[in-house]
Formats: C-alpha cells, sequence, structure tokens
C-alpha cells in the first residue's frame, strides 16, 4: 500500500495542565513597562477613573491592553491570552472590567485626554532620558531639528459608531489625524505622538484641525524641549506635511511659534511657464537619496525668485524638484519637457536645496509610522461611544511607542532590529514561548535557548534591568 510522505511531522496532539507560556517574550514589554514607573503613574494621572475599591487598578488595567495591542491582539477580548497565563502577566482584568473603565471616559472625556496627555509626557521623559546621548531631545538643534510628521489616514468601521461617516474614497468610518517622530534613517522606526479622531468626512487640509494635532503633539514632548520661561523652542522642531499643511493659516501659526515647516506645495497652472528653462540644467543642483548620494536623474532648485510667495511668513522659500517621469506614469498638464516638478515650502535656516529636498521627501517613513499604529490598536476601533474610540487611539500610541522607545533606550546604534516593524518584533521575540517552573519556592520562567533571537532578548531584558537600576525601580531578573 502507498504511503504518502508528509511535509511535517506527525506528532501527536494532546493537553497539559503544565504552566506553559505562548507569549513568553511579552516579558521584554512587561518588564519595560514597569522600569518605567507605569503602574505610580497611572494611579496619579488615571486614578479617577477606577472606584476605590477596585482591584484592578488603572496601572495594570491600561498595562495589560498595551502590552496585548503591542504583541499581536486587536481586541479588549484578546486579553484572555494573557489572562491565561497569570504568572507572567498576572491578574489581568475581565472584559466587563475594560468596558466599565472606558464608559467611565466618555462621561469626563477631556480629564481624561488632558491625564493621558501627562502620562504620555512623562514616559516620554523617562524614555529620552535612559536613552542618553541617543535621546531626540539632546540631538535636536536648528540646523538638525526634531522632526515631527503630520498625517492624516482613514480608518474602516464596519458597524454604526458615533461620528462614523462617509469619507472621499466611498469607505465608511473615520479620519483620524497622526503625529509622529522621524528618527532618521537608521536610527530606529520613530514613534507617535497623538492621534486626533475625526469623522470620517473630516477633510485633510483643514487648518484648525493642523493646529489641534500640533499642540496635542508638543504637550507630550518633554521640558527638555522648553524654554526656562516654559515656551516652546520653537527651532529646534520641523514640521513636515504634505500639501494640505501647506496654508497660510497654518504656516503663519508655525511662525508664530518659532517653529521650521517643510510642507508640499502644488505648483500653480498659471506659474507653469515660469519654468520653462527647466533643461537648462546649470540652474539646478542633483538632487541627493537618502544616503547622500547624488542622483544622476533627478534635480532641485530655489524657485524663490522665480515663483513669487504672497501673504507667506518672512523666510518662506519655495523648492522645486525636477526628474523624468516613471515608466507607466500619467502624464499632467504640469509636466514640463517629460519632467515630473514637484515643490516644496520651508523657512529652514539652511539653504543647501538637496539637502532640503531629501528630508523633506523622507516624510514618506510616517506612511510606515500609520501603518504600525493601525497594527497596534487604531485600525478597529472596538466602541460605539467616539470618547471612548478616541481614548482606545490613545491607547494604541502607547502601544506603538513601547517597541519605539525599547529601540531607542535598550539597542546601540547600528543593531539591526532598530529598523525592525512592530510584526517583525512579535514574530521574533514576543511570540517565543516558555515554561514556568517552580524552584526553590520561586517561580522562574524558561526560554528556549535554541531560539533564534535568544541573544537579542538577554540583551533587552538586561538593558532594562540597567532602566530600572537608574531609577531604584524592579528590574527583572535574569539568569543564564
Amino acid at each position: 500500500m502507498h504511503q504518502p510522505t508528509k511535509v511535517f511531522p506527525s506528532v501527536p496532539v494532546s493537553f497539559t495542565g503544565q504552566s506553559l507560556v505562548s507569549h513568553a517574550g511579552g516579558r521584554i514589554l512587561t518588564s519595560f513597562i514597569d522600569a518605567l514607573g507605569f503602574r505610580d503613574l497611572c494611579e496619579d494621572r488615571l486614578g479617577q477613573f477606577v472606584p476605590v475599591t477596585a482591584s484592578h487598578r488603572p496601572g495594570r488595567l491600561l498595562g495589560s491592553l498595551a502590552v496585548m495591542l503591542a504583541a499581536g491582539g486587536e481586541h479588549a477580548s484578546d486579553l484572555d491570552i494573557l489572562r491565561s497565563q497569570p504568572g507572567v502577566f498576572g491578574k489581568v482584568p475581565s472584559n466587563a472590567t475594560v468596558s466599565r473603565f472606558f464608559e467611565r471616559t466618555v462621561k469626563n472625556p477631556d480629564v481624561f485626554d488632558y491625564g493621558f496627555s501627562t502620562l504620555a509626557k512623562e514616559l516620554r521623559t523617562r524614555a529620552w532620558e535612559a536613552a542618553g546621548d541617543r535621546s531626540p531631545a539632546v540631538k535636536a538643534t536648528a540646523a538638525d531639528p526634531l522632526l515631527i510628521d503630520l498625517d492624516a489616514t482613514l480608518v474602516t468601521s464596519h458597524s454604526e459608531k458615533e461620528q462614523a461617516t462617509g469619507n472621499y474614497k466611498g469607505g465608511f468610518g473615520f479620519a483620524p489625524f497622526t503625529a509622529s517622530i522621524d528618527y532618521g534613517a537608521g536610527s530606529g522606526t520613530g514613534e507617535e505622538l497623538a492621534v486626533l479622531l475625526r469623522h470620517g468626512g473630516a477633510t485633510a487640509n483643514n487648518a484648525e484641525d493642523h493646529i489641534r494635532i500640533f499642540e496635542a503633539a508638543i504637550a507630550v514632548l518633554p521640558d527638555a524641549l522648553y524654554g526656562e520661561d516654559e515656551e516652546l523652542d520653537g527651532e529646534k522642531i520641523l514640521v513636515r506635511t504634505d500639501s494640505a499643511g501647506a496654508s497660510r493659516k497654518f504656516l503663519w501659526y508655525l511662525h508664530s511659534r518659532g517653529v521650521q515647516f517643510s510642507a508640499s506645495y502644488p505648483v500653480p497652472v498659471g506659474k507653469a511657464h515660469m519654468i520653462d528653462w527647466i533643461n537648462d540644467k546649470k540652474y539646478w543642483q542633483p538632487a541627493l537619496d537618502q544616503d547622500g548620494v547624488e542622483r544622476d536623474n533627478a534635480w532641485v532648485i530655489n524657485a524663490t525668485q522665480v515663483i513669487p510667495l504672497q501673504d507667506y511668513p518672512p523666510g518662506t522659500k519655495i523648492f522645486l524638484r525636477a526628474e523624468p517621469l516613471h515608466p507607466g506614469a500619467t502624464p499632467t498638464l504640469l509636466d514640463i519637457d517629460g519632467h515630473r516638478v514637484t515643490a516644496f515650502l520651508t523657512n529652514a535656516p539652511r539653504w543647501h536645496g538637496p539637502f532640503l529636498d531629501a528630508r523633506h521627501r523622507a516624510r514618506g517613513r510616517a506612511e510606515n509610522r500609520i501603518k504600525t499604529l493601525k497594527n497596534t490598536g487604531l485600525g478597529k476601533l472596538p466602541f460605539f461611544d467616539f470618547a471612548a474610540n478616541q481614548a482606545w487611539a490613545n491607547l494604541a500610541v502607547l502601544a506603538a511607542n513601547l517597541v519605539s522607545w525599547l529601540q531607542l533606550t535598550a539597542l546601540p546604534d547600528g543593531h539591526k532590529a532598530r529598523g525592525w516593524d512592530i510584526k517583525r518584533w512579535r514574530y521574533r521575540l514576543f511570540a517565543t514561548a516558555g515554561k514556568i517552573i517552580t524552584r526553590a519556592r520561586r517561580n522562574h520562567l524558561l526560554l528556549p535557548a535554541a531560539a533564534p533571537e535568544q541573544p537579542l532578548i538577554a540583551a533587552l531584558l538586561e538593558a532594562i534591568s540597567r532602566i530600572a537600576a537608574a531609577a531604584n525601580r524592579p528590574a527583572p531578573l535574569l539568569r543564564t
């Protein structure tokens, strides 16, 4: 009789009562949260949203949700994975407890938003201080400012929710506005600052919304980016936006705060004739790629004298970029001599066009951070109430930042994992299995020595121990 060859080994399956842990790698996240002093901060900022007699305090509740979302969960019900492993994740609140907590946020949304904002600011301050010389606040200067990207996105709602409406793409849901920090190429994936939840029909070029999300973003920046008079040190910050952020009202607002900006700018049709000298490259400089290497098929020029700007803040310059149409690109009326011409406005004190162009084009990395944010909770808003979904969006920001702060504080420059996205962290680290044993009347978590990322897990836990020790907080125990 023919016996078919199987692809995988045929191993009998049975269930056991042994203390097996499916997401034991999540110990990295729980240790890091404790090293930042999360519990006491939550109690101080958000204790009013939990009854005095409640056994699950806000630190345990929000910490469990943040770890669950960072590790790959999507809904509050996914807490059952952590709940089934109390030896590693402790006593996890029930789904009903979570629902009641978010119901309380609906009654006092402004209080919750303020409490969460001050919580995020203090956590960021502690994480950046632990990063030492790699702290974005330490590295920020007028010449190389902290880069804040503002961008809107769409979140689909598959059921009727408060303020869920149709959007310009024919979908239905919300149009949240995000603000994030770009660490720069090779320095990490960056981190989220704030999310402003909006109805699905909200426009992308609303200057008031740009101002609101910017103010929410700077509210969670550490005091190191503020002066002695508690005024924002604007020259150390640069805001990047697409053309929706090029409104005069928003740019004048940034100018009033002393903040640098770099905003995409649509070249008016009536001004296209002013750049018909594009083929004469003696006026242009070769563009740079993200590694600072000159390109031979793209050029940049300061066109401020050619295309006058009216009613924009003083010092605003316009730069043009020209490159041949890519194969398959659809020509437009603004394409000149077979070149696609794009523009951006900036008030940066630097004048080297190719550098400014490369820095502006790096704004595309914000799309990756939005994708991460959607993978840590923003993509599936679970509640009917708008205020509860805004609170959930804030939690998604925290979950995404746990990994970003780990990259910043616990990994040296150039480490491969500093560029990993959230999905790779989940598959390579957080999904690592383990087993709890009792030795000398104490529980110990065993992780496989053959795990591909065993050296990285050990290095992270050691770094977290140093962070906790520096702040006189309990450190994770690591035995090799």
